[in-house]
C-alpha cells in the first residue's frame, strides 16, 4: 500500500514540530542563505519556498527516516556500535549527511553549496538542535532542517534568476 502524498506531508510537519522545529525557523535560515543576493526578500516568500519544498515526497520520506532514527537513539534501541554512533552524533558519521543531500538533489547542485555553508556555521535552529547539552538526539534532524533551506533557498535562486531574464 502506497501511502498518499498528503498524508506523508502531515506527517513529516507534525514530526518537525514535535521536535521543535517550526517553518518560520526554517524560513529564517532560508533568508540568512539568500538575502545578500536577493536584497527585497521577505520572511513571507522564505515561508513559501519552505512550504514548496515540504510537499515534496522525497523530502517527507528523508523527514521520517531521519526522525525515526533520532527517536530509536533517544530511546537508546539502535545496534551497537551505531546505537553510540548516532547518540555522540560522531564527526566521521557521515550518513546523516548522505540522507540530507536527498532533499538537497531535488532543486538542483546551487543546493549543495547552500547545504554545506549552512551546514559549517549553523546558524540560527541548527545552533539549538546540534546542542547536545538537552539530551535529545538530533543528529538526522539537523542536516534535515539544514537541507530544507538550503533547497528552499535553491528554489529561490532559480526563481529569482527567471524574474530577472524575464524583464530583459
Amino acid at each position: 500500500m502506497v501511502l498518499e502524498t498528503k498524508t506523508l506531508e502531515e506527517k513529516a510537519r507534525q514530526l518537525l514540530g514535535d521536535r521543535g522545529v517550526s517553518i518560520v525557523d526554517i524560513a529564517e535560515l532560508v533568508m540568512f542563505l539568500q538575502v545578500e543576493y536577493i536584497p527585497d526578500l521577505s520572511l513571507n516568500t522564505c515561508i513559501e519556498s519552505v512550504n514548496a519544498v515540504l510537499t515534496k515526497r522525497e523530502v517527507h520520506n528523508t523527514i521520517l527516516t531521519g526522525i525515526q532514527l533520532d527517536i530509536l537513539a533517544e530511546e537508546d534501541v539502535l545496534l551497537q556500535p551505531l546505537q553510540s554512533i548516532v547518540a555522540k552524533d560522531e564527526g566521521l558519521y557521515g550518513i546523516d549527511e548522505i540522507l540530507a543531500l536527498s532533499i538537497v538533489n531535488v532543486y538542483g547542485s546551487i543546493g549543495f553549496t547552500n547545504y554545506g555553508y549552512i551546514d559549517k556555521v549553523k546558524p540560527g535552529i541548527l545552533a539549538k538542535l546540534n546542542d547536545k547539552s538537552g539530551g535529545r538526539v538530533h543528529t538526522f534532524l539537523d542536516d534535515i532542517v539544514g537541507a530544507i533551506a538550503a533547497a528552499a533557498a535553491s528554489r529561490l535562486a532559480h526563481s529569482h534568476q527567471s524574474a530577472i531574464e524575464s524583464t530583459k
